[in-house]
């Protein structure tokens, strides 16, 4: 029997980290968490409930009434987010919470809360997350850890297709100027910024279809398994 790995996928927003975790998990028949989602829903909760996370108790205080847990969705065959019993896989989505996730996620307590629940989740090995610091910090022993890139252009095409589709008064230099301000913000935080871990393996899909590289990714995790 094959054994059981951690996989991890860091890289810049808009690189398809999600798309390849969730097709990787597909093959291996294992667990996909998407990390970012669960920045987001924290961002949600934030959000609805008028969270100041620029202070320290009322953070502390909100962070005591989150439970996140992820629901694989049969219909789909999609592993789902759920926020407190309610399924935000869709909410999260919004440009709204996509304006605001950075400012929440560069947050110590927040990350905190977030990475031990992420580290709890990978006990029983098995998973494939992506993230931006997820081979660096929550999961510095993973056997596998890819680092995707591509060319910021592409990028902002590939955000704007996915956002037009859910709100088609959005402009393409909107998607510009917020992928722009992630990039800073995430590669800039204090805690735990973007970074190529040393032992990752770098994987540019800028000329990449997403068949070709699930193809290069399922090669480096057979290898391991």
């Amino acid at each position: 029997m094959s054994k059981k790995i951690i996989i991890t996928i860091d890289g810049w927003s808009s690189t398809g980290k999600s798309t390849l975790a969730k097709q990787l998990a597909k093959e291996l028949g294992y667990v996909y968490i998407d990390s970012g989602a669960m920045y987001r829903a924290i961002t949600l909760y934030f959000l609805r409930n008028h969270i100041d996370w620029t202070d320290v108790n009322e953070v502390n205080a909100a962070l005591k009434d989150i439970v996140i847990e992820f629901q694989f969705n049969e219909k789909s065959q999609q592993s789902e987010i759920i926020l407190n019993g309610e399924n935000v896989e869709y909410v999260i989505r919004d440009l709204v919470v996509a304006e605001k996730v950075s400012d929440v996620a560069t947050i110590k307590e927040i990350r905190s809360f977030a990475v031990a629940q992420q580290q709890k989740m990978g006990e029983k090995k098995g998973i494939v997350m992506d993230g931006r610091d997820i081979g660096t910090t929550v999961f510095p022993d993973a056997e596998l850890k890819i680092f995707m890139t591509a060319d910021s252009a592409v990028r902002v095409e590939r955000r704007f297709k996915e956002l037009y589709e859910k709100n088609p008064n959005i402009t393409i230099e909107e998607v510009k100027n917020n992928l722009e301000m992630r990039d800073y913000i995430d590669s800039h935080r204090e805690v735990s910024p973007l970074r190529k871990a040393e032992d990752a393996i770098e994987l540019d899909n800028t000329h990449l279809t997403m068949e070709e590289q699930l193809g290069i990714a399922l090669k480096f995790a057979k290898k391991l398994v």
